[in-house]
């Protein structure tokens, strides 16, 4: 195992896993995982309620907190005994000055963006949201205002156009342990040439802000389908585009939407309106034509294709969405 530098690793879901897995693998030494407290939900479930990175960090034997106060003082003391050279962040909340601040080698943050486009919670989803062609990961120093410390490295890659940010994701996480293990080579190489966000030329900031729920109702009564489509795919599969489903203007149920396809057409049919078409296809009219349905999710059942939605419902005829 190489021994310098001492590494502290935090980060707590899949998309830290893969990074950590190939830190791990390579040989570097993790001192020490920072990784989220147990899921309450899941109490005495066993690992149900442990993050990805606390699973991996039990069978690997590598010594690791769950702070709930990134401030505690048992936590900072704990961190100081570790004394490490260097922390790298992949996928964890906002850490106080006291924790960036502490090793002598810094610490870098693996956003999945082109930074400074995309600064905040949700970068794979906003991208694809808003139609993007591109987008990549960058490694940068963590300062004191979130996601704008200095850029170490980048990389790029395409958004295909029927991605979903699901199987973007899939693609970020491929690439993402080179480009950690590539800048953690650099830094302790002291080969760096870190720039300023404030030089790259960027007249238009976006910006990737936290998901709620409420905010993944579909708006059927959007001008463009392409907006629909996107907004769709950039929430699949997770958090879920959903829409309520009416059966004759009584009864509705939520009804989540994952995978789509678009087709343009001109029509005068109403905004909403359900079409079944024997029994294997589900299309929904909008203004530019309509979003048929691949696989969904009625409440209460499980996510399926749409032909087996569709051999589940009761009613098939006077239906709509809102």
């Amino acid at each position: 195992m190489k021994k310098f530098p001492k590494i502290v690793f935090i980060g707590s879901n899949n998309f830290s896993l893969y990074t950590l897995k190939e830190l791990y693998i390579k040989q570097h030494n993790i001192i020490g995982i920072i990784t989220s407290p147990d899921n309450p939900f899941f109490k005495n479930q066993g690992e149900k309620a442990f993050t990805p990175v606390k699973i991996y960090a039990l069978e690997n034997n590598i010594p690791f907190l769950q702070p709930k106060n990134l401030k505690n003082h048992f936590f900072l003391e704990t961190l100081k005994v570790w004394n490490p050279d260097i922390q790298i962040v992949v996928s964890f909340r906002v850490l106080p000055k006291e924790v960036w601040n502490f090793p002598k080698m810094g610490s870098f943050n693996l956003h999945a963006s082109l930074l400074p486009q995309y600064r905040g919670a949700a970068p794979i989803n906003w991208v694809i949201i808003n139609g993007e062609s591109k987008t990549g990961l960058t490694t940068f120093f963590i300062e004191k205002k979130i996601d704008s410390g200095k850029i170490i490295l980048q990389k790029e890659i395409g958004i295909e156009k029927e991605e979903t940010a699901g199987e973007l994701e899939e693609k970020l996480k491929k690439i993402s342990g080179s480009i950690v293990i590539q800048t953690l080579e650099n830094i302790i190489g002291n080969e760096i040439k870190s720039i300023s966000q404030k030089k790259i030329d960027s007249s238009v900031l976006k910006y990737a802000p936290k998901i709620y729920t409420k905010d993944c109702r579909i708006q059927w009564e959007n001008p463009s389908i392409e907006s629909i489509y996107n907004k769709i795919r950039g929430l699949s599969p997770y958090p879920t585009a959903w829409t309520l489903l009416f059966f004759n203007k009584e009864k509705f149920v939520r009804f989540k939407i994952f995978i789509v396809k678009k087709i343009r057409k001109t029509h005068i049919l109403p905004i909403g309106l359900i079409f079944i078409v024997l029994s294997h296809e589900m299309k929904i009219s909008v203004k530019e034509g309509f979003i048929s349905i691949i696989e969904g999710q009625i409440e209460g059942k499980k996510r399926m294709h749409i032909k087996n939605l569709i051999n589940g419902l009761k009613i098939r005829e006077n239906l709509f969405v809102r």
